[in-house]
């Protein structure tokens, strides 16, 4: 199994890819796993209408066949760790791969959250997206020793 993990932007401050790499690094342990980064379209604030779409192209452009996408989303489904862990695990167990999907600051465009297999939701709040990728990134890592019955998930 591979286990993509596509985020809109970059962490400009720093603050959030030191917690990203660490988990990642523990995750080689269970599963291949890669990290990639898509450039906003349109540059920053005042983005042009059609940005979101030309986001969405090039995110849809990243799924492969065997993929399962998981689109993030304020509006999604809420999952516990355990519930999580089962999705990674039936997805696993199905050889397919897993296609995380983060959008920029204005979110997904709505092709992605219906192109997806899974819209899922961190919290009712909202997160900022390079916090919600840590968030992603850990749970990942809980998914995996809770499949593996490992101590890390109480």
């Amino acid at each position: 199994m591979k286990v993509r993990l596509l985020s809109i932007g970059k962490d400009r401050s720093g603050l959030y890819e030191p917690a990203v790499q660490e988990y990642a690094s523990r995750l080689a342990h269970y599963t291949r796993f890669e990290l990639l980064e898509l450039p906003e379209a349109g540059g920053k604030k005042g983005k042009a209408p059609d940005a979101k779409a030309a986001e969405a192209e090039a995110i849809l452009s990243r799924r492969k066949p065997q993929d399962l996408i998981v689109a993030l989303d304020e509006r999604g489904k809420l999952l516990d760790s355990v519930e999580f862990s089962r999705y990674v695990g039936r997805a696993q167990d199905g050889a397919k791969d897993l296609l995380l999907v983060i959008g920029g600051d204005e979110g997904l465009d709505e092709r992605v959250r219906q192109s997806a297999d899974l819209v899922l939701s961190l919290s009712k709040m909202t997160l900022p997206h390079r916090l919600a990728r840590v968030v992603l990134v850990e749970q990942l890592y809980r998914a995996f020793t809770i499949l593996k019955g490992e101590p890390y998930h109480k």
